[in-house]
């Protein structure tokens, strides 16, 4: 059993005892990202409990760690002025991020007793979608200017330092501008620290740097910082001036979000699925991939039907026609999941479709070619029929092949149709090799045997 998976039994079994000491000293131990992931995993009644538990800081950081729909139960069960005490411990980035569940009153109440400069910050980030750079970043970015000395640039640290609230978090670098706000470069800590203090900045700022633009989407900022190894990177508008900054632990939550968003909605689930859900609410939402789901498979129950006496007179073909369609299905899965990668990572075009189609066809085709042999061979010796043997390895042949070429075309045709192919890729995969199977190998064996 893991430490996390332990922890959260220690936690109910404290709760079920009543042994508010234990559970206490429990919830102290574990930071704002597990406590929420402890509360997700637990069910409405302890999650009123343990958040009860909690102080202001504590609240703050789970606000902001944890999905929508848990979020919002706990929004509803905290009174206002307690709930707007943990909100004033968030960034304005942050407040921007999570301000769409929080009511009305609150939103306003939290807007009034904002200073001009928390006001401005969450009114800039506020008016990007959460959903791009401008959403992502703080506005608290730290810039200076190219003709000041490194000397001035330590006296203006400090300067912060003493002002509470002034010194960004998971500060590594510098924004250099001009006098219109225009960035020229960014300036490392490490530079700051290790320079004579009569250096000038315009003396030692380097010609190469990432900027991000305000409108640029979360996956190009995480696909940004992945190849470009950021800790953080400054967000500009279409006329490069700063607006402001993206930092690491901002782009691993986004990173984190896209895996279970797509874990979820590969299942059939929504996105921030709420695990103590009500029952009638997830029947009804899963229930419609199970629908889904339960045509495609009457697909494949139709192609069967149409050999139905060709079956009734070699029990075998009955025995066969699994293996023919899973191996196809596999076959597709593999390239299928080759190719909804490289269209999530930006490595599929026009320029290389081509070259991708070659190399999975030659490498199904290679295999097939062992594999037909191989259960030619298999049904040979089980039913002792050599023509059954051929049709056998010459269908599992002809499912691999076109198995390939949709796991190639239906991720590129869904997302060419706005869907998703990591949603839908495998159900239509599935419904496409299971009837090509059926049929290649039932018809083969109709027209053969």
């Amino acid at each position: 059993m893991s430490q996390v998976n332990l922890r959260i039994d220690q936690i109910h079994e404290a709760i079920e005892r009543q042994d508010d000491v234990t559970l206490n000293n429990l919830l102290a131990e574990v930071s704002s990202s597990e406590t929420a992931r402890l509360i997700e995993a637990s069910t409405p009644e302890n999650r009123s409990v343990i958040w009860a538990c909690l102080d202001v800081q504590k609240r703050a950081g789970v606000l902001k760690s944890i999905h929508g729909k848990v979020r919002q139960f706990l929004i509803e069960s905290t009174p206002q002025d307690a709930l707007l005490e943990s909100l004033f411990l968030l960034q304005p980035d942050e407040l921007a991020d999570i301000d769409e569940d929080l009511p009305g009153t609150v939103i306003n109440a939290m807007i009034a007793a904002m200073d001009e400069l928390r006001k401005r910050r969450y009114n800039s980030v506020k008016h990007y979608p959460d959903n791009t750079a401008g959403g992502l970043m703080d506005t608290d970015a730290t810039a200076v200017r190219a003709d000041v000395s490194i000397l001035s640039v330590l006296r203006y640290l400090r300067l912060l330092r003493k002002k509470e609230g002034e010194m960004p978090e998971q500060l590594d670098s510098l924004m250099v501008v001009d006098r219109t706000n225009k960035l020229l470069g960014v300036l490392p800590l490490s530079e700051v620290v290790s320079l004579p203090p009569d250096t000038l900045v315009a003396d030692i700022l380097g010609e190469s740097f990432q900027a991000i633009p305000v409108d640029a989407s979360q996956e190009r900022v995480a696909r940004i910082f992945v190849d470009c190894d950021l800790l953080s990177a400054p967000v500009v508008d279409h006329n490069y001036r700063l607006l402001g900054r993206i930092t690491i632990d901002d782009v691993v939550d986004v990173i984190q979000e896209q895996a279970d968003d797509k874990m979820l909605r590969s299942a059939g689930l929504e996105s921030n699925a709420d695990m103590f859900s009500p029952v009638l609410t997830s029947a009804y939402k899963r229930g419609y991939w199970l629908g889904i789901n339960l045509i495609t498979a009457f697909v494949a129950a139709w192609v069967i039907g149409l050999f139905e006496a060709v079956i009734e007179q070699l029990i075998a073909l009955a025995v066969l026609m699994p293996v023919v369609a899973s191996m196809g299905g596999v076959a597709g899965s593999q390239t299928l999941t080759i190719v909804t990668r490289g269209l999530a990572l930006n490595q599929i075009g026009r320029s290389n479709i081509a070259q991708l189609i070659v190399h999975e066809a030659s490498v199904v085709f290679l295999n097939g070619v062992v594999w037909a042999f191989a259960v030619a061979a298999i049904a040979l010796y089980w039913f002792g029929d050599p023509m059954l043997g051929i049709v056998f390895g010459v269908a599992l042949l002809i499912v691999l092949v076109t198995g390939v070429i949709g796991g190639i075309f239906i991720p590129l045709l869904l997302q060419r149709m706005s869907i998703d192919p990591a949603v839908a890729g495998s159900v239509v995969l599935t419904t496409f090799t299971d009837a090509i199977g059926f049929f290649s190998f039932l018809g083969l064996a109709k027209l053969l045997i």
